[in-house]
């Protein structure tokens, strides 16, 4: 017995507003089902591969309620109002976990709207609505619609034939859905049709098995771990945490990433607020900090102020610099304080300010609590003025500044630097800008390293070349030697050099064994500088290593001349000059005091290392010592410094104070506790009361300003906000939280350097390779070798080099 289906009709007299609003509902609906058929056909929006339109109807009156759009990848449903929207959110954001996976064509998807429905007919052919909806349960309703709430209609592999009793379902073995004409009928296609046994009640059952089958082909993500609501808390404090220390490197907006809420969904958490992270939490957590950082400055009985950043490197106009005041304890940690922003040009009278302003809101009144200050400029103001007018401070200079200010100075005023730059930026210019020797020079290049790249050519500003950019490019040239000289051989370059003067110029450059000479010679010492530099910084030196760490250098810089045959007379007398410039008297009397540097003599007593100063360094030691104490206590103070001087420590106390270890990171012997010197003093050695107080005050303090260091993302972000009260107000809460974190760890490093050092390391077994390689090629010519230092030339021994 067949039924027909044809369009429900209402009569006009009896419609109501729901039913208007049913059949402007049903109209939507019809229409999504079109447009969706045509984008199977190509003539439509991609997304209708994935997107299903749904009719929910309302499970008491059995009329459409509203239409919806079901995701097939995930069964995700969203409004359809708009479709596109939808589409881009929820499928290109990567919200659908399934997307990527089981993305298929549109081709391959049935262009019909998503519908179940059971239409009968009486015996006398008139038509009567009655649908069967199957809810997500797999429960089925009757034909007025009743049943908990309201449900929408699944997609199904089965259909009824309407030519059919309800006995017989229509079958479609295609993953397709049910094509529901617009006046409610059926319109399968290309079906087989199957009798099931239970007839109409097996609808459902059918549903639930084809939900089945399309979880297990389209899994979802399997939801997190349930977590209880303390573990939740926690969890989200440590994320916090690990924002605020990444210190501007972790963007708050991130947090609203659709991946990152995935993330926190598969491992059981909420979504967390961005706006929550850089608000009421970064107060709270900023208010822990500061209370701790300032209960332990209270514990302390005295301190030193650090503040860096005054020596501004590069700051483009307009940009900010970031100045950073520390506190260092006796203890040997360092608090972050507070931050300063400059711009431009800084007076020394606002430096001077800043810093005074740093103590008194450390201390209050009792400004003797702070032993002194450090900074990387204004030594012969700022610093100088606060220390005449407070007589018990000791302000230094930052001794990293000092060993790199060298450099400078060795760039202006030894010839032999200004010869080397001018010959390095001739020859890398011609190699860089002469096709025909670029061309040679880049084969031999990708030979000998691999690679091939421009020589690192640094520009002239204002008629100056930051020494910086010189010595990389001497690098370049160092490291691409044996290709450049290789040059040399090829004939296309020996006929450029004949019929242009400057490539023959350059041939006899290359060719000249003092080119070679003064290129490694200036590189050799620039790189003993920086290498002292590094460890200067890493390694935060005491006061008392100051004077040994100058005669190191002396030390190398001798054996640097006599190596490349240098005359010593003019470069000695560029690092008397700077050493004169950063000495203060308190390296020689730290020196003096801490046991750390006491030396053995022959009767087998520890004293302090008096020989290796001079006269005027040794006044210097009176000097101070008689400034630090109350006129009272003066002669009582050097009278224990001479007492000091020939009895000096107990041999036990002296060996277990230059007790040393190695380094389990670096490999290097250190002292096995630095903080035994200054409480030998306060426990062993209390008859030197006047001493004591100046040995324990002195030998504590940091020779330079370097300590934390802000990652560029911050500063560019702090130079948005520069003009928003507010915007300030997070940066600093956010740089002390982070600095504090970072002091605590004695990590002394930006994220970004880190990232650079990483990257050197993943590409480390790549250089080895290619070391391996230049070492194990074969080269049809003879070579002998030519250098005295760690780089080694390897000159070409053919016809064309001469004898």
């Amino acid at each position: 017995m067949a039924a027909t289906t044809n369009s429900t009709t209402t009569p006009v007299d009896s419609v109501s507003a729901d039913e208007l609003a049913a059949k402007a509902v049903q109209k939507r609906y019809e229409g999504l089902g079109t447009v969706r058929t045509k984008a199977t056909k190509g003539k439509g929006a991609w997304y209708w591969a994935y997107l299903e339109p749904m009719l929910v109807r309302n499970t008491d009156t059995g009329l459409p309620k509203a239409v919806k759009l079901r995701c097939s990848l995930c069964d995700a449903v969203f409004s359809a109002s708009n479709p596109s929207r939808t589409a881009s959110e929820h499928l290109k954001r990567g919200t659908c976990p399934n997307f990527n996976a089981f993305a298929k064509p549109i081709s391959s998807v049935s262009p019909s709207p998503t519908t179940l429905a059971v239409g009968t007919a009486t015996q006398n052919n008139r038509k009567r609505p009655s649908s069967v909806t199957v809810t997500a349960t797999g429960q089925d309703l009757d034909a007025s619609g009743s049943g908990p709430g309201y449900s929408y209609e699944a997609t199904p592999l089965a259909i009824v034939d309407p030519s059919r009793s309800f006995g017989e379902l229509a079958y479609s073995p295609s993953p397709g859905a049910v094509v529901t004409a617009s006046d409610g009928s059926f319109a399968p296609q290309n079906q087989h049709h199957l009798v099931l046994s239970g007839g109409k009640e097996d609808l459902g059952a059918l549903a639930m098995l084809e939900d089945s089958v399309k979880k297990l082909k389209s899994p979802k993500i399997s939801p997190g771990p349930t977590l209880s609501k303390s573990q939740i808390e926690r969890a989200i404090d440590l994320l916090a945490d690990w924002i605020y220390e990444c210190c501007g490197s972790v963007s708050f907006s991130s947090l609203e990433h659709p991946k990152f809420r995935v993330f926190l969904n598969q491992v059981g958490l909420p979504p967390v607020s961005s706006r929550e992270l850089a608000g009421s939490r970064l107060d709270v957590k900023y208010e822990e900090v500061k209370a701790e950082s300032e209960a332990r400055i209270r514990d302390a009985m005295f301190f030193q102020v650090s503040s860096d950043g005054w020596k501004v490197r590069s700051v483009s106009s307009g940009e900010r610099s970031l100045v950073n005041l520390t506190v260092n304890l006796p203890n040997g940690t360092s608090l972050y304080r507070r931050a300063a922003f400059v711009s431009g040009f800084v007076p020394s009278e606002y430096a001077e300010e800043v810093m005074w302003e740093t103590v008194t809101g450390i201390c209050g009144n009792a400004v003797q609590q702070c032993a002194g200050i450090v900074a990387d400029k204004f030594k012969a103001k700022a610093l100088r003025n606060l220390e005449n007018q407070h007589h018990w401070m000791v302000n230094l200079c930052c001794q990293f500044q000092g060993f790199n200010s060298l450099i400078k100075d060795f760039n202006k005023e030894v010839p032999l630097f200004k010869t080397v730059t001018d010959n390095a930026l001739k020859l890398a210019n011609f190699i860089n800008i002469t096709p025909q020797f670029r061309i040679s020079f880049e084969k031999y290049l990708l030979h000998e390293c691999g690679s091939t790249e421009f020589l690192r050519v640094p520009l002239r500003d204002h008629e100056s070349l930051n020494f910086g950019h010189v010595y990389t490019m001497i690098e370049d040239i160092l490291n691409s030697a044996r290709a450049i000289q290789l040059v040399l051989l090829d004939e296309t370059y020996k006929m450029v050099s004949m019929e242009d003067p400057v490539a023959g110029e350059v041939a006899e450059m290359i060719r000249d064994m003092g080119f070679w000479n003064d290129l490694e010679a200036v590189h050799s010492l620039v790189k003993l500088i920086k290498e002292m530099v590094q460890e200067i910084e890493n390694e935060r030196p005491l006061v008392g290593q100051c004077l040994p760490l100058w005669e190191d250098l002396r030390t190398k810089v001798k054996d640097w001349c006599s190596k490349f045959h240098i005359a010593e007379g003019p470069v000695e007398k560029l690092i008397e000059r700077r050493f004169r410039k950063n000495y203060h008297p308190a390296w020689a009397a730290a020196y003096i005091l801490d046991p750390l540097y006491l030396i053995k003599d022959m009767s087998g007593k520890y004293l302090p290392p008096f020989k290796y100063l001079t006269v005027e360094q040794e006044k210097d030691v009176d000097k101070l010592i008689t400034r630090l104490v109350s006129r009272e206590e003066a002669h009582i103070a050097l009278m224990e410094l001479m007492k000091w001087r020939t009895e000096g420590l107990d041999p036990v106390y002296a060996r277990a104070v230059q007790m040393k270890e190695r380094d389990p990171i670096t490999g290097k012997m250190k002292t096995a506790n630095p903080q035994s010197g200054r409480l030998v003093w306060e426990t062993y050695l209390t008859e030197f009361k006047s001493l004591g107080k100046v040995a324990v005050r002195l030998i504590f303090l940091h020779a330079t300003s370097c300590g934390f260091k802000c990652n560029w993302s911050l500063l560019r972000r702090i130079g948005a906000h520069g003009h928003s009260r507010v915007g300030m107000e997070r940066a600093q809460k956010l740089l002390f939280i982070a600095a504090h974190s970072k002091l605590n760890r004695r990590v002394f490093s930006s994220d970004e350097d880190k990232d650079v050092e990483l990257f050197k390391l993943v590409n480390g077994e790549d250089d080895v390779l290619n070391e391996v390689l230049v070492e194990t090629s074969s080269v049809s010519i003879g070579e002998r070798y030519y250098g005295t230092g760690k780089t080694t030339i390897r000159w070409l021994a053919v016809s064309i080099v001469g004898p």
